[in-house]
């Protein structure tokens, strides 16, 4: 006849195991979000055609929503310019894409201002 009366220590038992399944599932998400998060800022840290096959291939919300995304991308290219810093020699297309022009042949010359933008 079954008097309804439960071992002692039964729902102890079952209430330890409820919390380990617990930590071992917060451990698990712990761990894939720590494993997701150090891959996207190695992805960051590459060369930026790289990183952009590789934003290619994860959903945009994943890495700006759930990540911290933007405070990984300064962190990334934040670079070693520090104020007063001669600015890094670079080759670009005239406007009318005629010539090459190189920042380091205006060195000395006269004040170069370069403005990065969309005017469209």
């Amino acid at each position: 006849m079954e008097t309804g009366v439960q071992a002692p220590g039964a729902k102890a038992r079952g209430l330890t195991t409820a919390k380990k399944w617990l930590v071992r599932g917060a451990l698990a998400v712990v761990s894939a979000y720590l494993l997701f998060g150090g891959t996207v800022a190695l992805a960051m840290l590459s060369p930026p055609d790289r990183f952009g096959q590789f934003m290619n291939t994860v959903p945009p919300a994943l890495v700006w929503g759930i990540l911290p995304g933007p405070r990984m991308w300064l962190w990334a290219r934040a670079g070693t310019l520090k104020e007063g810093d001669p600015a890094p020699d670079f080759t670009l297309s005239s406007h009318d894409h005629s010539r090459q022009v190189t920042l380091s042949s205006h060195r000395g010359d006269r004040p170069v201002v370069l403005v990065f933008g969309s005017y469209t």
